[in-house]
């Protein structure tokens, strides 16, 4: 059975599509059957890797609302072992459509229990936002990868996810846990970068990656081409710190 992970944190640009995109494909990689789930309604991770949103029939939308099996939806990707379930911007409206539905936190892990035996690993790019959406995805999943980009502010928000994290596992999903955080963004050669590191590490100890994603142009570039960093640029240092991240996850197993 599949272990299911959650690229989770409300807070924007810190690197949860980025982390998303190029974990999943490093995991491919190293000869993993991946799935990534794309459930936020910018769709970031579905066109990342290449896909043409505009041209869908079917989607996380469609599965979550209508009710459509999950195999209908999910797509190949340019890269062997490497599978994606695409969002959409009707995505956006879901949450008021799903109101009445029973048991609507428990959609994407039904959704997903056909399918799970078919993948090594599930990663979900998760919304920036604590709504429905994310509750189901975090309800879904084993564990959450928390990005959490060196620069300023880098801890804000961060307990309201916890707390969160907290009720769910209480409420809808006890086995929910924190399986790392992840450092991205980083830049050794500035003063607040190093104070970041140090001060999440103090934080949070062991739960804290050894890998931390550097800030690096490919990383930036990849998605505008409907790639991830390890096919656009496998040399760069971007490349290289999620083949990084991918074996340290596979170590933890």
């Amino acid at each position: 059975m599949s272990k299911i992970i959650s690229i989770a944190n409300q807070k924007g640009g810190v690197g949860k599509t980025t982390t998303s995109i190029n974990l999943s494909a490093a995991l491919a990689a190293e000869g993993k059957r991946v799935l990534l789930i794309d459930a936020d309604p910018q769709a970031n991770a579905s066109s990342g890797l290449g896909v043409n949103i505009r041209q869908l029939e079917t989607t996380i939308y469609e599965c979550m609302v209508s009710g459509e099996p999950a195999v209908k939806a999910i797509l190949p990707t340019a890269q062997e072992n490497l599978y994606v379930l695409p969002s959409h911007i009707d995505l956006i409206g879901a949450e008021i459509e799903m109101i009445n539905i029973p048991d609507r936190e428990l959609l994407l892990r039904n959704l997903l229990k056909p399918v799970r035996d078919d993948y090594d690993y599930i990663i979900i790019d998760c919304s920036p936002s604590l709504g429905i959406i994310t509750v189901n995805c975090l309800t879904a999943s084993n564990t959450v990868i928390i990005p959490v980009q060196c620069e300023y502010f880098a801890l804000e928000g961060i307990s309201k996810l916890l707390n969160t994290i907290k009720i769910i596992k209480s409420k809808l999903n006890p086995s929910l846990n924190i399986e790392g955080f992840l450092l991205t963004m980083y830049d050794n050669r500035l003063r607040l970068a190093n104070q970041v590191y140090d001060e999440v590490r103090r934080h949070f100890g062991q739960l804290v990656f050894k890998t931390v994603i550097a800030r690096n142009v490919r990383l930036s570039e990849a998605p505008s081409h409907g790639m991830s960093v390890l096919t656009y640029d496998p040399s760069s240092k971007g490349a290289q710190n999620y083949k990084e991240l991918a074996k340290e996850l596979i170590e933890r197993q």
